[in-house]
This record gives structure tokens, sequence and C-alpha cells, in this order.
């Protein structure tokens, strides 16, 4: 009887454990999220992250808290998230700085952009604008090309970017490619310092986003010659994309996703991408995410993941080819 008692006992102790953790599971969310963001308040992805919080609020009948951890270009925030309990309390909001930028750049990363995280959805795309100062003698992409190439026995263009391995840098370098001309990349803080140099003549070109730089060229402090991206940005919509010029390979776009540590259940993700998938689709939501020069999106799952293994081998290779390295 004894040896019985015990079997039953434990058969509904066993029972028990699995439907609490199946009503745990079924219950999420009962408590506060984070939502982590590498990087300072005050940007582009603090502001869509700020956005999906309230609307995720709304949905989830529970706060929604951004978390702003930067540093190490994002490495801090994106290992912390990675180390995170994998419950669906914790999850991080960021560009593709981290997810395939690095990853193509960096060895030794403590984190790896797939196998860390489940992914949720890539949820705007952000395009870059190539500008030009308005000295400079070309009021298109292929003549700036002429013009760097005519330049590059006496050292090549200088353009603007946020250091090596940043977007611009990236993007600079797919362009001089392009070109087939030599160019030097020299690296600056951030957009207002970078805007600074082109008007006054320090650098012939720059990279930039178009939200940083589209009110500077509209009010024509600086001239903007083509966009990355599928379409025109309804910010410059008399700039082609770089497709429409002719160089189709010059294709860098940020964008930003939202991931859960690796081993989340599979329960949590469910709801997670149910409700950005929702509210992704709301056209308010939509307009939100348009009014800051981004493009919105809602790239899923295996999209998601697709997206950084395909960036990682072309960012990689361009890497290889201007010799661009970070340790």
């Amino acid at each position: 009887m004894t040896a019985r008692f015990r079997t039953a006992l434990l058969a509904l102790t066993l029972a028990a454990t699995a439907a609490h953790a199946q009503d745990a599971h079924a219950a999420y969310p009962d408590q506060a999220i984070k939502i982590v963001v590498p990087f300072t308040p005050g940007g582009a992805t603090d502001a869509v992250a700020r956005l999906l919080a309230t609307k995720l609020s709304g949905k989830f009948g529970q706060p929604v808290i951004v978390e702003n951890r930067p540093g190490a270009s994002t490495l801090i925030g994106a290992e912390a998230v990675a180390r995170a309990k994998p419950d669906g309390y914790t999850l991080m909001l960021s560009g593709s700085t981290t997810y395939s930028v690095l990853p193509a750049l960096k060895p030794a990363l403590p984190y790896d952009p797939v196998r860390s995280f489940e992914h949720v959805g890539i949820v705007a795309m952000a395009p870059v604008v190539l500008l030009a100062q308005n000295s400079l003698p070309a009021a298109t992409p292929q003549e700036a090309a002429e013009f760097a190439r005519q330049q590059s026995a006496k050292g090549g263009l200088m353009y603007g970017t946020f250091g090596p391995g940043s977007a611009p840098h990236l993007a600079g370098e797919m362009y001089a490619e392009a070109a087939g001309a030599k160019m030097t990349p020299v690296p600056y803080k951030g957009s207002a310092q970078l805007i600074t140099a082109l008007i006054g003549g320090e650098i012939a070109l720059a990279v930039d986003t178009v939200s940083a730089s589209a009110a500077q060229a509209r009010a024509g402090k600086v001239r903007a010659l083509a966009v990355t991206g599928d379409q025109r940005m309804p910010q410059l919509p008399d700039v082609p994309t770089f497709a429409e010029a002719g160089m189709a390979d010059v294709s860098f776009v940020g964008w930003y996703g939202l991931v859960a540590p690796a081993q989340t259940p599979s329960t949590v993700m469910h709801t997670l991408n149910r409700a950005m998938t929702e509210i992704m689709h709301d056209e308010q939501v939509r307009k939100s995410v348009s009014d800051l020069s981004l493009n919105p999106v809602f790239l899923p799952g295996q999209a998601f993941r697709d997206q950084i293994t395909i960036e990682i081998a072309r960012f990689s290779a361009v890497a290889q080819r201007a010799g661009i390295t970070l340790e």
C-alpha cells in the first residue's frame, strides 16, 4: 500500500506541476514586461520601442517598460537580454547593428544573433541617404560616382560616416564599389556633427539616416542624391532610390527587430507574435512609424532569421573587400 500510495502521490504531484506550468504560460503576461533598448533615450530605436510598449501594454493590460542599456555598440544590452530568464518578461528592440552588422564584422561576440534569441519580428525598415555638399559638381549619384573616379588618383573623395563598421560606413563602401572609385571614410560622432562637416566642406559626401537628414536636405543646406531601399521615402519624394539610379548593389537598409531570450516558451512566443501582428497592422501605428522616417513592416520568425543570415553573408563580403575590421 505504501508503494502504491507513493506512486499515486508522485503522479498527482507531477500532474499538478504540469498543470501549474501550463496555467502560468496561458496566463502570460501577469506582470510587467521590460523592453531593453541598447541605445540612449531619444533616438529612433527608443521611439519605436516606446510606441510598441504603449500598444503592448494596452493589449496585455500590464505595464510595459522601456529600459535603455547603451554601451559597447549595443553589446551590453544584447548580452543582458541573451542571458535573461526566458519567460517573456524581458525583450529587446534593437537595430540591424546588433543582429547582422556586428556579427559580420566583430569576432567572438557574447551572443549569437540567431541561437541566442527567439525572434518576434522585424517592425521597421530604415533606409539611408547619400548626401553631397552643395558645391560638389554632381546632382545625381552617377555624376558623383564619375567625379569620385576622377578624384581617385588624388586619394579619393572623403565621405562622412558614424565610424568603422557603422551603417553609413557599409553603405558608403557599397557605393564606392558601385562607383568603381576609391573613397575615404571619415568618422563623426553623430548626424549633427556629420551634417555640419558636410555643410562646411570638410567632406564631399556623407551617408546618413533619412530621419536625421531629411530636414536639412529639404532646406537646401545639403543635396540628397539617392536613398537605399525598394521605394522612395515620403520625406524626400524627389530623391530616387539607388536601384532607380542604376546602382542596385547599394542596398544597405537598416531595420529594427524585437526578440526574446532563447528558449522562451512557444506559448509565450505565440502570444507575443499575435499581439505584434495586430499592432503592426494598425494604421495609427504604421503612421507613427512612418512619421519617424521609417517604413513600417512586420517580418516574423523565419523571415527575421533569414534577414540576419543573408545580411551577415553580404556585410562580411563587403567588409573583407574594404578591409573593415572591428576588434
